[in-house]
Formats: C-alpha cells, structure tokens, sequence
C-alpha cells in the first residue's frame, strides 16, 4: 500500500502500520481515512499529504 508524507512536517503514514493512537487500524489505506483525520504530529488536513 502506498505511504503518504506530510509536507510541513514530515510525517509518513505507513497503511501497514496505520495510526492506532487515533484509532485507526493497521491496514487501513489513506483514501479510507476518516474525513476529519489529521497528522498526529502537526494536525494538518489530509489534503496536506503527498503520495511518499
């Protein structure tokens, strides 16, 4: 599954490993993110995101 960054901080979300502090499951794509999801480091939207 394809990672995506975070381009003002960095962050990578990995869909293998998901963002279980935020309650989402491993496994789980970025299209599949909740709507109201935001980088657990920074607090951007998805639309903040490039394909990694």
């Amino acid at each position: 599954m394809q990672q995506y960054v975070c381009d003002l901080c960095g962050y990578i979300y990995d869909p293998e490993v998901g963002d279980p502090d935020n309650g989402v499951e491993p496994g789980t794509a970025f299209a599949d993110l909740p709507e109201d999801w935001v980088c657990p480091l920074c607090g951007v939207t998805k639309d903040q995101f490039s394909p990694a």
